[in-house]
């Protein structure tokens, strides 16, 4: 109990602490502010009279902290040092889980877009899924911290999840076994043995050095090929240090994106260098729902400088960049520090990127079952006139 009021008083210290540090944007509410700290401090009391169980007073401060954050938008966050550490192992490529990109929307899980060749997205998950159960446990009203956690578990165990789909009545119930998560974030074959195929996974540290291997490979089975179809259909994106030096290899100059923030140092613009891979010919990128971020700003710029047909639906509509800053506890807050917007000038948030071509993806294997991907099969049409 002293621990609570401990902590309790700790909290309202940071708090006025934090007023002082924003004092001036916080002149014309200070009376307004010192009354929500002391509903704050009246919360806490009655959680701690109250409550049916005893409550762990570093949880409600973690919550606390992230739920700060959490109103900010839906991509920042806070982690603790095991979430932490466990990012930084998913950003090198290699990880354990589900292989599901997720964010919150109005207080609800969703599904940003599930990674090709994992549990997720065998067991049929899709871009724009709503978790509202984990394991029979109520998501909505956690955080995406706490339902990243309820997620989490040792390789080989089983969990369920219960989504909501768009267009279903009824909720739909997967149970997914957890796995190591390898991702190989390019790969590629050809199609009707002239026309380079490519899938960009992911966005990670090796994803365009892999992009430049399989580009060659291809030239070595035909040396004669006619064009390229580019799919980033599902892919939640990355880094945009990658997102940049893709779109490079497919054009010989211009704008490729740039980024906004309420600093000056966020301010910046990226253009492309002479040399594109594929020698000017024809480019079609496949771009969905589930096509998020870095997949956005490639697409995007490739249309702009009208260098690729886009082909697809709407991608997801995530335009902002963000920024892991590790904290003196180890752990790290994910915080948006800018916004990206195409050569066009247009920025993608909440609309996304539109393509040329407008085909909707038919059934739940069209990633898996080449015969029933509409859509790689009109482009592929296309490339034959």
């Amino acid at each position: 109990m002293k621990k609570m009021k401990l902590d309790k008083y700790i909290f309202i210290l940071f708090l006025i602490i934090f007023l002082n540090l924003f004092k001036s944007s916080f002149a014309q509410n200070t009376d307004k502010f010192y009354e929500k700290i002391d509903l704050f401090s009246e919360v806490l009391e009655t959680i701690k009279d109250e409550y049916v169980d005893d409550v762990d007073p570093s949880n409600v401060m973690d919550s606390a902290i992230n739920g700060v954050l959490q109103s900010l938008d839906p991509y920042s966050a806070y982690m603790n040092p095991k979430l932490y550490k466990e990012m930084q192992t998913e950003t090198d490529g290699k990880f354990g889980g589900l292989g599901i990109e997720i964010s919150m929307e109005a207080g609800v899980v969703k599904i940003i877009s599930p990674i090709d060749d994992t549990p997720a997205s065998r067991a049929g998950i899709k871009a724009g899924d709503y978790i509202v159960r984990i394991n029979g446990e109520q998501v909505q009203g956690k955080t995406l911290m706490e339902a990243v956690n309820l997620m989490r578990g040792p390789v080989g165990t089983e969990i369920e999840i219960t989504v909501r789909r768009k267009g279903l009545k009824k909720a739909k119930i997967f149970k997914i076994v957890r796995e190591i998560i390898e991702i190989k974030s390019v790969v590629s074959e050809l199609k009707d043995n002239k026309v380079g195929y490519i899938r960009l996974r992911a966005f990670n540290e090796n994803s365009s050095d892999q992009l430049k291997k399989e580009i060659l490979n291809l030239e070595k089975k035909n040396r004669k090929l006619i064009g390229y179809i580019f799919d980033l259909r599902n892919n939640p994106g990355g880094l945009l240090s990658q997102a940049v030096k893709i779109t490079d290899f497919f054009l010989d100059d211009g704008e490729i994106v740039s980024t906004r923030g309420r600093k000056a140092a966020e301010n910046r613009k990226f253009f492309a260098k002479k040399g594109d891979k594929i020698k000017g010919k024809p480019l079609i990128v496949l771009i969905n729902n589930g096509s998020a971020s870095a997949s956005e700003i490639v697409a995007g710029a490739l249309q702009d400088q009208k260098r690729a047909i886009l082909l697809g639906e709407n991608s997801y509509g995530k335009g902002s960049v963000q920024s892991i800053i590790p904290l003196k506890n180890r752990g790290a807050i994910r915080l948006t520090i800018s916004k990206y917007y195409l050569p066009s000038g247009k920025s993608i948030s909440e609309v996304g990127v539109l393509p040329d071509i407008k085909i909707e993806e038919k059934g739940e294997e069209f990633l898996i079952n080449t015969k029933t991907d509409n859509q790689l099969n009109y482009a592929i049409k296309l490339f034959s006139g």
